[in-house]
């Protein structure tokens, strides 16, 4: 649900135990730029945190970002709690290094799809392309 200003809304995050603030900060000062709200929860961000950011905002799209390779792990279960919430249509982005091991982008891309993600970013992604994705998703009414 757009603001009062009719400004998109994101809430953006590190998930689960992962520090890594710069992305996160790279990512805020981005939306910011492009006339997008920014609700960032930090680093080290649980799901509960996310859901409850989004709840109490209103929020279009919940932003998960991860580097330190465990977002699979952390992001597991975070659409069963947004339809609990009640915002089980929440448009849902993941980016970063989401995955360990010896695994092909492609195969990552369609297990973050199959944990209810609606977009999935490599690492160094710019960005403007998932901004880009973001405000088509939201003008066509794309819903997960």
């Amino acid at each position: 649900m757009r603001d009062a200003e009719g400004k998109i809304t994101v809430v953006l995050g590190v998930i689960g135990v992962d520090v890594h603030a710069v992305g996160n900060q790279i990512l805020k000062y981005a939306l910011q730029e492009s006339g997008i709200k920014v609700v960032n929860i930090g680093v080290m961000a649980t799901q509960k945190e996310f859901v409850e950011a989004a709840l109490e905002t209103a929020a279009d799209a919940i932003w998960v970002s991860s580097l330190y390779g465990h977002g699979e792990m952390d992001c597991m279960g975070l659409r069963d709690k947004c339809k609990e919430a009640g915002i089980g249509d929440i448009l849902m982005y993941a980016g970063g290094n989401l995955a360990i091991g010896k695994r092909s982008w492609a195969e990552v891309k369609e297990t973050f799809r199959k944990l209810g993600f609606d977009r999935v970013y490599p690492a160094n992604t710019p960005p403007q392309r998932a901004i880009r994705d973001l405000k088509k998703d939201i003008s066509s009414g794309r819903k997960n």
